[in-house]
């Protein structure tokens, strides 16, 4: 088991609050991830619940037993962290093994363990390795692999793959996402990669300024945000958010406000569509723009679109029928208005 709730916590250094107040139920054998900016108290929470980090208010609970004082190595939870932190002395079996040394367990049922583990990882012919043979990508299975011996309840990532180059992140997201199907432990991620969120995470939970903005399942949050800060987070290129226009803006600018806020119009002062969202037509047809830059990624494009009238750039991202287009190509715009959201004048989603 390995269920943790929070309730009411709260973190405080002197007269800063940092949590401010967060209620959370982690569900038994979950994948949680936390998201959110630099700042915003995602990691404090995560060592808080690790027993890193006193509780300034609150209660935490895993497994029902409220854990607030109780010792770290006794909360059943392990913790992997971004620098891999392996004693460079030691082999990748000995680093491995290291916690069930500590704790008395004998050397023939620490061997099995470590190799058993090994094996899930994929880094059996590693054991005999120092840390420093190893590759990034390798040092972090052995992190990770430290933390899995202990048979914890709940496994605890604070931002693992940030040291990792792209290709390497990737492979080891697939790979924890693997290892949690075939453990079923409990796991909560820390991460500011809106990607890693969406594509590891069964439910996410969008912290900002030390409180929860919004949780539920990762495409859920996609397309019905809450609010603008989690429509402006999520999604890469961000979506886009166009304010109500003022009396005699430019024809441009009202079609586009009015295919966006619809029906919410007379109460909505933002609204927002998707980069995906945004179909690109010959100049001529739908809302006149002009491209003022675009971004060739091989099996798509992000397009940056002027729009008379608005201050900020629109973005598109189109497939590769559109032929090269270049800065200052006239084009149409066609917003897919089904996808649109609006926003009250709080920031709050209309629904």
């Amino acid at each position: 088991m390995g269920q943790v709730s929070l309730r009411g916590i709260r973190k405080s250094y002197g007269t800063v609050d940092v949590i401010t107040g967060i209620d959370l139920e982690v569900n038994d054998g979950e994948f949680m991830v936390f998201v959110g900016p630099s700042g915003c108290g995602k990691s404090t929470m995560l060592r808080m619940i690790a027993g890193l980090e006193d509780i300034s208010a609150g209660d935490l609970f895993i497994d029902g037993q409220r854990a607030n004082d109780v010792r770290p190595s006794d909360r059943g939870a392990a913790m992997v962290f971004q620098s891999y932190a392996l004693y460079p002395h030691m082999t990748v079996a000995e680093n491995m093994g290291f916690a069930l040394k500590m704790a008395g367990v004998a050397r023939a049922e620490r061997d099995t363990q470590v190799r058993r583990t090994a094996e899930v990882l994929r880094i059996t012919e590693l054991l005999d390795r120092f840390p420093k043979q190893l590759s990034g990508g390798q040092r972090q299975r052995v992190a990770i692999g430290r933390a899995i011996v202990r048979k914890p309840k709940v496994f605890l990532f604070d931002e693992p793959l940030s040291n990792l180059d792209a290709a390497l992140r990737v492979d080891m997201r697939i790979e924890l996402t693997r290892l949690h199907k075939e453990l079923g432990t409990t796991m909560i991620y820390v991460t500011h990669d809106q990607v890693e969120a969406m594509t590891m995470g069964t439910r996410i939970a969008v912290f900002n300024k030390g409180r929860i903005e919004q949780l539920g399942a990762p495409m859920a949050l996609y397309e019905r945000p809450a609010n603008e800060f989690v429509a402006g987070f999520l999604g890469a290129p961000r979506i886009n958010l166009i304010d109500q226009p003022a009396a005699g803006a430019s024809e441009a600018q009202q079609a586009l406000w009015a295919a966006l806020a619809g029906q919410a119009g007379a109460t909505a002062r933002r609204a927002g569509l998707r980069a995906e969202h945004l179909h690109l037509l010959p100049a001529g047809q739908g809302i006149a723009a002009t491209v003022a830059l675009a971004e060739h990624l091989g099996d798509s494009s992000i397009v940056y679109l002027r729009v008379a009238g608005l201050a900020e750039l629109l973005h598109a991202k189109v497939g590769t029928g559109h032929g090269h287009l270049a800065s200052g190509d006239a084009v149409g715009l066609q917003p897919d208005s089904a996808w649109a959201l609006a926003f009250d004048a709080q920031g709050q989603r209309i629904a």
